[in-house]
Parts: C-alpha cells; sequence; structure tokens
C-alpha cells in the first residue's frame, strides 16, 4: 500500500515541481511561458490518449510489471528534466516518455488496489493514495519553490529520480492481480482512442499556440470518440474482443463516478495554469514565494482528504462529493474578482483554502466510488476507463484554460492598444501583427526590458495596458475550473439519486 501511495506522490509531485518553476525554466531555458504550459498539458494529453490500450498491455504483461514500467519511463523523464537545454528535450522525454509511463502506472495502481483490498480496507487504501496525492500538492510547491530559489528547479526532478530508485529497489513486496480476460488486443478500439483524446486536446494545444487546423483536429478527434462508441458496441454485439467492455457503462454509478472524475480533474488543470502565472507573472513572485502562496490549496486538499478517509464513516460518498464540488466553486470564484485588485498573496489565502478543502473531499472518494459496482474480471478495464477520464480531464483543463488565457490576453491587448491615446499608430500596428501570432504571457519587469529605448510615457502605456490585458486574461482563464466545477456539482446531485454499492468480493491486503 505505501509503496504504491508513493507511485502517487511522485506523479503529483512531478507537475507540482513544473508549475511552481515555470519562470525559473522560462528564464534559465530560454522559452516562452506558453511553450512551458504546452508541455505540461502534453505530457496528460499523452497519458490520456493512451491510457486504454495501456491498461490492456498492463493486463497483458501484468499489472507489476506494468507499474514497475511506468515508474521507469516516468524516471527517464525526471532525469531528462535534471539535464535538458531546451524546451525539445522536455517535450519529447518529460512529456511523451514520461506521459506513457503514467498511462501504464495510473491503471496499475488501481487495479492493484482495488484487486487486493476490500471493504475498509479498501477505503482506507484509496484514501492513503488520496492522501499522497494531496502531501505531494502540498509539498511540491513548498519543496520546488525552496530548490529553484536557493539552488535550481533541477535538483526537485532529481530527488523524484531518487525516489522512484527507492520504490523499485522495494517493489517485491507488491502483490501482483492475475487476469483471466481475453489476452487479444482490441487494435482499431485502440487507434480510435488515441486519436479521439489525442485530437480533442491537440486541437486545443494549437490554438492555444495560435497554429492551423484547429477545427479539423476537433473535428477528427470528436469524431473518433463517436466512431470507437460505434465501435464497442458492433465488438460486443458480434461477441469479438474490444478494447473495453460497453457495459460497464450501463451502470450509472459507473458512469456518474466517471463524469465526476472527469470534471474534479478539469478543475484542477485550470487551476493549475492560472493560479501560477498569476502569482509568478503578476505578483511576479520567485518559485519559493509561488510556492508558499500555493501552500494553502494544498495544505487544504491534504488536510480534507485525509479527514475524509477517517471521518466519513456511514456518510454516503455521494453526499461528500457534492460538498467537495461545492467548496471548490466557491473558492475559485472568490479568487476570481481578486486578480486585478490585489498586490499579495495574502489575499488568497482562504479562498484557496475553501478550494482546496472541496478538491480534497474529491480525490477521497472519487476513485471508490466509481470502481465500486465493478466486478473483478473488469476492474482493470474500468482502472483504465477512470484513469483515462482523469487523465483527459486534466489535459482538457490545462490546455483550454491555456488556450482561454492567450486569446484573452491577445484580443484584450489589441482591444486596449488600438484605444489608446499615447502609442503612435506605427506602433499599435506592429504590437497587433505580433498578438496575432504570438501572444505571451509576460510580467512588467520582463515587458519593461524588452521596449527599452521608447518615450516614458509609451512605456508607461505599454505597460499598465500589459498589465490589465493579462489580469483579464487570467480572469477569464479561472472560469474553466469554476464551470467545470459548478457542472460537477450538478452532476453529484444525480449521484445522490443512485444506491451506494459495495465492492462485490473479500480482497486481501498487499505483502
Amino acid at each position: 500500500m505505501i509503496l504504491i501511495a508513493m507511485a502517487m506522490f511522485v506523479l503529483v509531485v512531478d507537475t507540482s515541481l513544473m508549475n511552481v518553476s515555470i519562470s525559473a525554466v522560462v528564464n534559465d531555458l530560454q522559452v516562452t511561458a506558453s511553450g512551458v504550459q504546452s508541455a505540461i498539458a502534453l505530457e496528460a494529453l499523452v497519458s490520456a490518449a493512451f491510457i486504454l490500450i495501456n491498461s490492456k498491455i498492463g493486463d497483458l504483461i501484468g499489472r507489476k510489471r506494468a507499474y514497475v514500467i511506468g515508474l521507469v519511463a516516468y524516471a527517464i523523464g525526471a532525469l531528462a528534466m535534471t539535464l535538458a537545454q531546451g524546451l525539445t528535450a522536455i517535450v519529447i522525454f518529460w512529456a511523451i516518455v514520461g506521459g506513457l509511463g503514467a498511462s501504464l502506472l495510473l491503471p496499475a495502481m488501481q487495479a492493484l488496489i482495488h484487486g487486493n483490498f476490500a471493504g475498509p480496507a479498501q477505503k482506507q487504501a484509496y484514501a492513503l493514495v488520496g492522501a499522497s496525492a494531496a502531501i505531494a500538492a502540498a509539498v511540491g510547491p513548498l519543496l520546488g519553490g525552496f530548490l529553484t530559489t536557493y539552488l535550481s528547479w533541477r535538483v526537485g526532478f532529481g530527488l523524484e529520480v531518487v525516489i522512484i530508485l527507492a520504490v523499485l529497489a522495494q517493489v517485491r513486496l507488491i502483490r501482483d492481480v492475475p487476469y483471466t480476460g481475453s489476452r487479444k488486443i482490441d487494435l482499431v478500439g485502440a487507434v480510435l482512442s488515441v486519436i479521439g483524446m489525442g485530437g480533442v486536446v491537440l486541437g486545443i494545444l494549437v490554438w492555444q499556440e495560435g497554429g492551423e487546423y484547429v477545427v479539423l483536429l476537433l473535428v477528427v478527434g470528436a469524431a473518433a470518440l463517436v466512431a470507437l462508441a460505434w465501435w464497442l458496441i458492433r465488438q460486443k454485439r458480434s461477441g469479438r474482443v474490444s478494447l473495453l467492455d460497453p457495459d460497464l457503462f450501463r451502470h450509472p454509478n459507473f458512469t456518474a463516478g466517471i463524469s465526476g472524475q472527469l470534471l474534479q480533474q478539469t478543475t484542477l488543470g485550470g487551476a493549475m495554469i492560472a493560479l501560477p502565472l498569476f502569482l509568478q507573472m503578476t505578483l511576479e513572485y520567485d518559485a519559493m514565494k509561488a510556492g508558499l502562496s500555493l501552500a494553502p490549496l494544498s495544505l487544504s486538499m491534504f488536510g480534507a482528504a485525509m479527514l475524509a478517509g477517517r471521518r466519513a464513516g456511514k456518510r454516503r460518498p455521494a453526499a461528500v462529493i457534492r460538498i467537495g464540488f461545492l467548496l471548490a466553486s466557491i473558492g475559485f470564484a472568490g479568487i476570481i474578482p481578486l486578480v486585478p485588485r490585489v498586490d499579495s498573496g495574502w489575499w488568497l489565502v482562504l479562498p484557496l483554502a475553501v478550494a482546496g478543502c472541496g478538491l480534497g473531499l474529491l480525490v477521497s472518494q472519487l476513485n471508490n466510488y466509481t470502481l465500486a459496482p465493478v466486478p473483478d474480471e473488469r476492474i482493470s478495464e474500468a482502472a483504465g476507463v477512470n484513469s483515462a477520464a482523469g487523465s483527459f480531464g486534466l489535459s482538457f483543463g490545462l490546455a483550454m484554460a491555456g488556450g482561454v488565457l492567450l486569446a484573452t490576453l491577445s484580443i484584450s491587448f489589441t482591444n486596449l492598444t488600438q484605444d489608446s491615446t499615447v502609442i503612435p499608430p506605427a506602433e499599435k500596428q506592429q504590437i497587433t501583427a505580433t498578438l496575432e501570432h504570438d501572444a505571451e504571457v509576460m510580467s512588467n519587469s520582463r515587458l519593461a526590458a524588452q521596449i527599452t529605448g521608447q518615450p516614458p510615457e509609451v512605456e508607461a502605456e505599454v505597460l499598465a495596458i500589459n498589465a490589465e490585458a493579462r489580469s483579464r486574461s487570467l480572469q477569464f482563464a479561472l472560469l474553466v475550473p469554476l464551470i467545470a466545477g459548478g457542472i460537477g456539482l450538478v452532476n453529484s446531485f444525480r449521484m445522490m439519486r443512485l444506491p451506494d454499492i459495495k465492492p462485490p468480493t473479500e480482497r486481501v491486503g498487499l505483502d
């Protein structure tokens, strides 16, 4: 149980380190903030796109072996971060190789937990994994901030490698869960799932970067998802092997739980883009101050996850989930009006703590709620779908919030520039042309260094426009987690109308 929790710790702390170190990575590697954001979203995208087929691969090679291979791939990504000299290495090794590792690791972890625990022990196992995720979310920003500010952002990723090696050294203690289903692979279903989830999120990423064929990618992705649903039903009716059993979605508790998982991760993904950028680009905090400012969110997530895991008692999981989405929505709604008005992270303490409590409640309940109605022989498929929904939601939240942010920034900056009576017409045209292809979130200090030589009144006007446009874009980006949380709240009322389901069989613990 502890070893599986440690793997979840590494998964969560990895992204936390990247988020809190955005400005340091940008300055060290001479890349753009949007480029780093795209790498973060791409890592989640790769995990989401390949998680269903890698869940089946995990069945064939063994869940324990898939767990080990996933950890090794993640270690390669973390090691690459310690050595990277440009964005290309980050994209290839951290985003793609690490994302593939996560797509093996996540369903294997859930299958190992669900196949080795039952009843209260299973709830405790999920709570421990949720708590480890919350601890990582708490430690990640603080540790990353400290290391980035006083040593280097690379050191944190080096520590990840050390933790993974320690887990691998004790992996013999984990008992494998045998797979008794079909050993055939549905290649058509696998391809459609990759194209479907990949096309949708990749389309949003291309839109975020101002690229072409956005609509084509979105249409192809949506069409592939529709084709996947048709294909799965066709394979089921003909008695042939399919990527996953479509009958899983006949159970309302499972579909409601999957929807909640997707929306919870969309909420988290949107916040992971907007909040670090606000702290590092608007308030111009270094990594240490940014990490400390995010601590209320992280620590409250940890506290709520632990409390819910131990004290939920006879409370219905659906009721806890409903409270979680409500608190998350209230917290992020409280942050939006503060963005253009505050000059210190202290103003965010209360809304971040409220949002963190909500997310912590969700982390502690959603996995167990979703997988409870699933029989043993389908648990790997169900765990893969559950992980895919979470990874897709995270990548969608990251990409959508980033896309909304840059689009709003470009439009706002252009409109404010055109309305200015201080900036000369020639400069207005140059700014407009630049923003059409290369909008970038930038601190006023960095922008001031790039516009030296202009008349003082023009410099002051451009900096004022940047501050206003940046704040407006961050507010719009924060609408992504707020809307996702609101939809999750509506979905939780559906959960409340459904009966609670107990796991089907007794299971033993890990050695």
